[in-house]
């Protein structure tokens, strides 16, 4: 259970933040460790980073429509910089274990600063890192 847990944060935080400084890859894994804790998004790990709509005819994910983009982004998944993931890896391990803190003051989600998600004025701005603005639930 642990191992899966670890490789679904892994495979986000090195799909989404890999070229954020290492808090700010940390600040991906925590998000990911406050949806588990809030009871609105599902209880595990690999569940929360693969949250989103599949298709009905099959269990497979409608493209651009999950909560961590990479996951249904029709790109492959096979990492490619074998550093950054294991700079990954022991940042989720950190993350799992609770043995770093949360630079995100309980954020719940997370955008690039170029975008501008309709979903950002439901929630209250608790820190930008770097390429990512942090968000939580008022």
């Amino acid at each position: 259970m642990f191992e899966a847990a670890l490789v679904c944060m892994t495979m986000a935080v090195y799909f989404e933040a890999r070229g954020e400084p290492l808090v700010g890859q940390s600040a991906v894994a925590h998000v990911i460790m406050n949806r588990v804790e809030d009871e609105r998004y599902p209880d595990s790990v690999c569940e929360v980073v693969k949250q989103g709509p599949t298709y009905k005819w099959a269990n497979f994910p409608i493209r651009h429509k999950c909560q961590f983009s990479f996951y249904c982004d029709g790109m492959s998944d096979q990492p490619k910089d074998e550093d950054a993931y294991r700079w990954a890896e022991m940042i989720s391990f950190g993350a799992l274990t609770g043995r770093t803190y949360d630079p995100t003051e309980g954020a719940t989600h997370y955008h690039a600063y170029y975008v501008n998600p309709s979903w950002a004025q439901t929630k209250h701005m608790t820190v930008r890192i770097n390429d990512h603005i942090f968000y939580a639930w008022d």
